[in-house]
C-alpha cells in the first residue's frame, strides 16, 4: 500500500451526533491523497458503527478502537503514533472542514520547509497576508504584544510529523493541553500562519471545554503564560518582556473584574491563585496595555510587510527578516 501524503487524525469519544458529518467533510476534500485515521477512545454510543459504515464506502478510512479510554490528549498522541504519512492534521469528530481546507494547508506547509507546523484560526490574522512564517520571537510578539495566536485548538494545526514527535507531542495537562503545547513549541521552532476560516469549529455542551472541570483547568492558563515570560528560553527582548508583563497583568485585572460581575467567583479565585502574579508585580505592572496589530508580522529587509512567495510567484522571494525592535 502506498504511503499517503497526509494523515488526517480524528480522535472520537461518544460523538454519534456529529461524527458522520465530520467524516463526510473530510471525504469531500479537493485534496485527496490522505488517510483518515479514526481513533475511538472507547465510545459507548454508535460512533464506531457510524465510522465503520462510512469506511465501507471509502478505503482511505482506517479505524482503531482503543482497548481502554486514554483521554483526549493522550489519544491525540496515540493517533499521531499510528499515522503513516509525513504530514499530520487533526480533525475533531465534531468539526466540519470546508472542501478546500486540506489543499490550502498542505500546499502552504509544503511551500515553507522551515516551518515545523502551520496554524489556522477562525478569524484572519492581523498584520499581513498568509502564509506568514514566524520565528519564535515573532510568535511571542504576536501572542504577548499583538492580537494573540495561542488560542488555536488542535484542529487548526497541520504538522510535519517528525517535528511533532521531536517536540514531544502534547503533554497531557488537561483541557488546555493545546495552549501549553503552543507556548512551549513556539519558543523553539518556526511556525507558519495559514489563512483563516478553513473549517467550522462546532460549539456544543458536550465539549470538555464547556464543563466545570474544563473551566477550572483553563484557570491555570494565565499562570503558564506569565511564567513563560521569566523563562530563559523566552525569545522576547528585555524591553518586550516588560511590555508583555504589563499587558498580561492588565488582562488579568480585566478578566477578574468581568468574572466577578458575572458571578463567576470560583473561576476568578482559581485564576488569581494560579497566576503567579505577586503584590509587587501588581504594583509594578498594572498599567494601560499597549498592543500592536503588526506585532510579529514578517517584514523584508526594508521593513515592509513580507509578501508570501505563493502570492508573488513571478518575483524573487524576499529575505526573511525579524521585525525591528
Amino acid at each position: 500500500m502506498s504511503v499517503p501524503a497526509l494523515s488526517v487524525l480524528m480522535t472520537a469519544y461518544n460523538r454519534e451526533r456529529y461524527i458522520g458529518a465530520s467524516i463526510e467533510s473530510a471525504l469531500a476534500q479537493t485534496f485527496e491523497n490522505f488517510e483518515l485515521l479514526v481513533v475511538d477512545d472507547g465510545s459507548t454510543d454508535r460512533s464506531v458503527e457510524i465510522a465503520q459504515s462510512l469506511a465501507a464506502r471509502d478505503r482511505r478510512i482506517r479505524i482503531v478502537v482503543n482497548e481502554r479510554n486514554l483521554g483526549q490528549f493522550a489519544n491525540r498522541n496515540h493517533a499521531a503514533a499510528l499515522a503513516r504519512a509525513p504530514l499530520i492534521k487533526y480533525h475533531d469528530s465534531d468539526d466540519v472542514m470546508y472542501p478546500h481546507c486540506l489543499e490550502v494547508m498542505v500546499g502552504m506547509l509544503r511551500s515553507e520547509p522551515r516551518a515545523a507546523f502551520g496554524l489556522t484560526s477562525g478569524t484572519a490574522w492581523d498584520g499581513g497576508p498568509c502564509p506568514m512564517l514566524l520565528t519564535p520571537r515573532m510568535a511571542y510578539q504576536r501572542e504577548y504584544l499583538g492580537a494573540g495566536m495561542f488560542h488555536c485548538g488542535p484542529s487548526g494545526a497541520i504538522f510535519n510529523r517528525a517535528a511533532f514527535q521531536e517536540l514531544g507531542g502534547f503533554e497531557d495537562v488537561g483541557v488546555p493541553s493545546d495552549y501549553w503545547f503552543w507556548l512551549r513549541a513556539c519558543a523553539r521552532v518556526d511556525v507558519l500562519l495559514l489563512p483563516a476560516d478553513l473549517f467550522w469549529y462546532r460549539m456544543h455542551s458536550g465539549q470538555e471545554l464547556q464543563s466545570a472541570r474544563g473551566q477550572d483547568e483553563y484557570a491555570r492558563v494565565f499562570g503558564w503564560s506569565w511564567h513563560a515570560l521569566f523563562a530563559p528560553e523566552c525569545p522576547l527582548t528585555a524591553d518586550e518582556r516588560e511590555q508583555a508583563k504589563r499587558n498580561r497583568v492588565h488582562h488579568l485585572a480585566k478578566r477578574t473584574l468581568q468574572d466577578v460581575r458575572r458571578g463567576r467567583f470560583r473561576f476568578a479565585r482559581n485564576r488569581l491563585r494560579a497566576s503567579g502574579v505577586t503584590t509587587v508585580d501588581w504594583i509594578r505592572y498594572l498599567r494601560r496595555p499597549r498592543r500592536d496589530p503588526f506585532a510579529g508580522t514578517p517584514r523584508d529587509v526594508e521593513g515592509e510587510v513580507l509578501m508570501p512567495s505563493v502570492l508573488t510567484a513571478s518575483t524573487p522571494r524576499p529575505v526573511h527578516a525579524e521585525p525591528r525592535p
